[in-house]
């Protein structure tokens, strides 16, 4: 799969990480910056991931900022994306099984290599349950629809 990525500042030792790890996984990646510690602003790096999954270009995507809040409010504000904040395995499998999202938002200041792996992994090959929450995901996904 190709997978989008991108990060602030703050961000950036995680985003490396989980680029070498995507590439172990066998994934291929597109890095949207930052790519260096220097100081930037978060949206600025996660609209252009955000805009392409919403534009259907990829299926799913990563941002990274150091708590993962910023980046996760940025995206949200595409019609098409659901992104979520992980922090846990317990949460990388939800926003998946239960929400579908198509970005996973971390806390770059708050995970180690191994937390990263571990929820990368299981993000990865979690699918969406559907059933009752596939109603749920169309009521939010209406919220954006033009009236």
């Amino acid at each position: 799969m190709i997978i989008p990525i991108a990060s602030d500042h703050a961000g950036y030792p995680a985003k490396e990480t989980s680029i070498k790890l995507l590439k172990d996984l066998g994934h291929d990646i597109v890095d949207f910056g930052t790519h260096s510690e220097d100081s930037v602003d978060y949206a600025d790096f996660a609209v252009e991931v955000a805009k392409r999954i919403n534009d259907g270009e990829y299926e799913l995507g990563i941002l990274i900022c150091g708590s993962g809040q910023g980046v996760c409010m940025t995206a949200n504000k595409y019609p098409k994306v659901r992104a979520g904040l992980v922090y846990s395995k317990h949460s990388a499998e939800m926003t998946r099984l239960h929400n579908n999202a198509n970005i996973l938002c971390l806390p770059g200041r708050e995970l180690d290599e191994s937390q990263i792996k571990e929820i990368l992994d299981i993000w990865l090959t979690t699918e969406f349950e559907g059933g009752r929450h596939e109603r749920r995901i169309n009521k939010i996904e209406s919220l954006t629809q033009q009236k």
